[in-house]
């Protein structure tokens, strides 16, 4: 750490799955950190007993930092913490930078980077990839929107809790690539879960389809970390929300009309992901569609986990 990154003061917001990882990683590589508390009081406790310090409100965070992080679902939510009362706007100080981790609705993005720039603040873009468990390890991705001037000063934070950090653009691209991003992966996950479901209904099992797909060009990391909730019952190998699966291809779609483009797949994929948000549980992830997929289909792909039969 240089010595002028030394003295940058960093706020966080959002310590759920991926936040409470990104904020222990900031802190134990040597920076000052003050967080927004919450209702959840495991990572709160976790992170003063590392030296950080609490806030209540997100003015007290913003008062106390030079560079914000915010982590959360997404632009609503982002949108409340900077406008609403006691947010970020009524203690940012200027000069100070805030950097929203969320994968928002890069509308909003802009909207929000021309409000602050008018009190002298810079807002940027630096949306992550991976899970919550390269989080924890310091490993995530991140795809930057900002300026090079901001970048440059923000890259060393960064750099406490992502191994690959991509540079994508200005402000808003990051939001942009994310959402790309997402439509790839979840367009996976929504091939994957119908083509269980038909290879079910036709009598190739889960395990005759994987050892077929499993080391060849067919495979990825993605594909690994989604089968091993069907294969396995291993609900936390891939812990992205359905819901918020659903929020990011309403975004995409959104951008999608916003640029004049037809995005059939785009669509047919928020449509997959539609039927299991309305229907299932708040707490189930991206994997477990597949499970929806083969119950509208008459298939039972519910797995089974030390001879039980799960539940989602």
């Amino acid at each position: 750490m240089n010595t002028t990154a030394a003295r940058e003061k960093i706020g966080f917001i959002g310590l759920g799955l991926m936040g409470h990882g990104i904020a222990k990683n900031i802190v134990d590589k040597g920076y000052s950190l003050t967080f927004l508390g919450r209702k959840n009081r495991k990572p709160a406790e976790d992170l003063l007993g590392r030296g950080a310090a609490e806030a209540s409100t997100s003015r007290d965070v913003a008062a106390a930092s030079d560079i914000v992080f915010i982590c959360v679902t997404g632009s609503r939510e982002v949108e409340a913490i900077i406008r609403g009362p006691g947010g970020l706007k009524e203690g940012l100080k200027k000069g100070a930078v805030v950097v929203d981790c969320s994968t928002s609705d890069p509308v909003s993005t802009i909207a929000l980077a021309a409000e602050l720039k008018a009190l002298g603040i810079d807002y940027v873009d630096a949306p992550l990839s991976r899970t919550p468990k390269e989080a924890w390890e310091g490993t995530l991705d991140a795809m930057v929107g900002a300026p090079d001037a901001i970048f440059a000063r923000l890259k060393p934070v960064l750099e406490t809790w992502a191994g690959r950090i991509v540079h994508i653009g200005d402000t808003g691209d990051g939001h942009r690539m994310k959402l790309l991003n997402n439509f790839i992966s979840l367009g996976y996950a929504a091939i994957y879960s119908e083509a269980l479901a038909l290879a079910q209904k036709v009598g190739i099992s889960p395990p005759r389809f994987d050892s077929v797909i499993r080391n060849g060009r067919m495979d990825c990391g993605f594909y690994q970390t989604f089968m091993r909730w069907t294969l396995d019952g291993d609900r936390d190998a891939h812990k992205f929300s359905i819901a918020n699966a659903f929020k990011d291809l309403t975004y995409l779609e959104s951008m999608a009309g916003a640029a004049g483009i037809a995005n059939p797949l785009g669509n047919a994929t928020k449509n997959s992901f539609a039927g299991a948000f309305a229907t299932g549980p708040a707490e189930q992830f991206v994997p477990m569609l597949a499970t929806h997929i083969g119950k509208v289909n008459g298939v039972d792909l519910m797995p089974t986990k030390d001879g039980k039969k799960q539940t989602i």
